[in-house]
């Protein structure tokens, strides 16, 4: 579990959205069981009460669920899953959008620049 932090944001919003990312990818998948809250702590050397307080806000976006004496586990809520990766898929654009449209850029040349860029299979991450 690797989640850096930054100053910007709590620090347990920061390990919500860490675990919506890992459900939106697959690496957390329906009904799976989770670090129980100390040992989340332990694991990124935050607070307990940080790490509580990220449970409780995973529990009430229902992307989690917790039963008496059980391990947590993600939900298996196909809605609550879906709308994990809209929100996340809603934040990038708006945040993308925000940075371009000071440009001045036609939509229809923003488009073919962004499916190009998607769609581009040579790995430039060192470019």
């Amino acid at each position: 579990m690797n989640v850096n932090f930054n100053n910007r944001d709590p620090v347990y919003l920061q390990v919500v959205r860490y675990f919506k990312e890992q459900i939106a990818i697959g690496e957390l998948v329906p009904g799976e069981e989770i670090p129980s809250r100390r040992e989340l702590a332990n694991m990124l050397k935050i607070n307990p009460n940080t790490a509580q307080r990220a449970y409780k806000e995973m529990e009430e976006q229902g992307l989690i669920h917790t039963e008496k004496n059980h391990p947590s586990k993600i939900t298996t809520d196909e809605k609550v899953l879906g709308m994990v990766r809209e929100e996340l898929l809603v934040e990038a654009v708006d945040t993308f959008v925000t940075s371009v449209r000071s440009i001045n850029v036609p939509v229809d040349e923003l488009l073919n620049l962004v499916r190009t860029k998607y769609t581009d299979t040579d790995d430039d991450k060192g470019a």
